[in-house]
């Protein structure tokens, strides 16, 4: 073999190579978009999963909240109902405050106007 053979041969040997350098490092690219595509997508599904989970939760939150409120709003008009039923019985049976304080003022006066005769009566 002559130079010129062996440097062509080398050449193309240096070549063949280059060529496989530059496969690898495409290979290697193709590779690494492959995985950080599984990788996104398996994010892209968990996290779908995960705000599916968390939407669910406030969903159920919500409604026993709902619950919870409309049950307080029912004790609370029921309490209004009963402390009117009982205010009404109260003015029926004479017992309110204001018609109290009248009939302790009717009933001083009588105390009164009856001392007044017993004074009377006892000279």
């Amino acid at each position: 073999m002559n130079n010129i053979d062996m440097i062509k041969e080398k050449a193309a040997v240096a070549e063949e190579m280059a060529r496989k350098v530059w496969l690898a490092g495409l290979g290697a690219y193709g590779k690494g978009f492959e995985q950080a595509k599984a990788r996104m997508e398996t994010l892209n599904t968990e996290s779908n999963s995960l705000f599916s989970e968390l939407v669910a939760k406030g969903e159920k939150l919500e409604a026993e909240g709902k619950g919870k409120l409309v049950e307080a709003k029912e004790k609370v008009v029921a309490k209004t109902e009963i402390n009117a039923r009982v205010e009404t019985l109260r003015g029926k049976l004479g017992l309110n405050k204001t018609d109290a304080d009248l009939k302790i003022e009717e009933l001083s006066a009588k105390i009164d106007a009856l001392t007044t005769v017993v004074a009377k009566l006892a000279k």
